[in-house]
């Protein structure tokens, strides 16, 4: 964790409406961080709706403010590697 007791990384998963009927890509990323042991380093984060619908769902990497779109499961294995582990 970093020095405010905080994950250095983290995760923020958009859960309108829209966004929030793929419970996959959330699943996804709850069950790789525990699976890789970062429970301690990246913290998953709902958010409210972003506006962006159309573009459903949305999803965000922090610290690097990588933000993506239409995200698919194969997706974000990919960006779950590219930015996570």
């Amino acid at each position: 964790m970093g020095k405010s007791g905080f994950p250095k990384k983290a995760i923020f998963i958009c859960e309108g409406k829209k966004c929030g009927k793929y419970s996959e890509v959330r699943k996804y990323c709850k069950d790789a961080i525990k699976a890789n042991g970062l429970k301690n380093e990246v913290e998953l984060i709902r958010m409210g709706c972003t506006d962006r619908c159309k573009q459903a769902p949305v999803v965000c990497f922090q610290p690097t403010n990588a933000w993506h779109t239409e995200v698919s499961e194969k997706d974000i294995q990919q960006f779950f590697r590219k930015y996570i582990s």
